[in-house]
């Protein structure tokens, strides 16, 4: 059975057509990234997929079942964006409370709260009111409210923004650990963050999905992303032109170069430039197999 099943979903306001057509088939795995610029219609999606707003044409189905279906209850569990907080509410009051709403009796609801609170690290804020929490705690506590029930599907929408980098990097690590069990769809425009977390990609624009990218391509791509410490751009593509088995080399940002070769053994080719750097004293940064996820989306 698939994850997701969207099958000619539109959704129109007017005339304005927030989604337009769009067919996506999700399977259960690795998280699964949706990207795409402002008013492209991510949200929108994510509204229809949970059941909030429906549609104007075209099917969806989640795990078989229409959206907000009975049968979905503690199945599916979305966070979005700009979620707040009771501020006259303490934390383990209002998670007991969502987890009430799940079905759980007052005993297992507060049970229930402290799980998912251990689970994003605050299970010592549990009677904290929200005005005095971070706001990276704040989000914390409200992805916890996301995984009440262990959902196997969870919608991120901008799980990070606005966070210091220590709360990002412990709300990916939260997403991985989670990963087996459950599948999580997250909007950002953090692509960085995405290629990390993700194996797959779907890219909206104008209410349409125009592509859907696989991370894992990278193993069979014949491109190399190479990004030095510091170089004479000239000197280096001269330098790497003249190795045996490459097609091209171009700088696509300020000492990143995009290589094309034609190797069916990538690591000679990657053998081949950290002899180049050794003699020449060059000092790289990072070399990747295959291409960056904005290179592929935007190339």
């Amino acid at each position: 059975m698939n994850l997701v099943n969207c099958k000619g979903l539109s959704k129109s306001y007017g005339d304005k057509k927030a989604l337009n057509q769009v067919d996506i088939t999700l399977h259960a795995g690795s998280p699964i990234a949706l990207v795409g610029p402002n008013g492209a219609g991510k949200t929108t999606l994510f509204s229809l997929l949970c059941g909030y707003i429906a549609p104007s044409a075209g099917e969806v189905n989640l795990l078989g079942h229409k959206p907000g279906s009975p049968e979905l209850l503690g199945r599916i569990a979305s966070l979005p964006q700009d979620a707040t907080l009771d501020p006259n509410l303490d934390v383990l009051t209002q998670l007991s409370f969502f987890a009430t709403l799940q079905g759980y009796s007052d005993k297992n609801a507060k049970a229930e709260a402290m799980r998912v609170l251990n689970l994003v690290d605050l299970a010592s804020s549990a009677k904290q009111k929200p005005s005095s929490l971070s706001h990276g705690m704040a989000k914390r506590v409200a992805i916890a409210q996301a995984l009440m029930g262990t959902p196997e599907l969870v919608l991120l929408d901008e799980p990070t923004a606005g966070l210091d980098p220590a709360n990002a990097k412990k709300i990916r690590e939260l997403v991985k650990s989670l990963s087996t069990n459950t599948t999580f769809i997250i909007s950002s425009h953090n692509l960085d963050e995405l290629e990390k977390l993700c194996d797959q990609v779907l890219y909206l624009e104008h209410g349409q999905l125009r592509q859907s990218v696989s991370m894992n391509e990278s193993q069979h791509d014949d491109y190399i992303t190479l990004t030095m410490q510091h170089c004479e751009p000239s000197a280096l593509i001269e330098a790497v032109l003249n190795l045996a088995d490459i097609s091209s080399i171009e700088e696509r940002q300020s000492n990143q170069f995009l290589i094309k070769h034609n190797s069916a053994e990538v690591y000679g080719i990657e053998i081949a430039l950290l002899n180049l750097f050794k003699q020449r004293n060059w000092q790289y940064k990072a070399l990747l197999k295959g291409r960056t996820l904005e290179e592929k989306l935007f190339s």
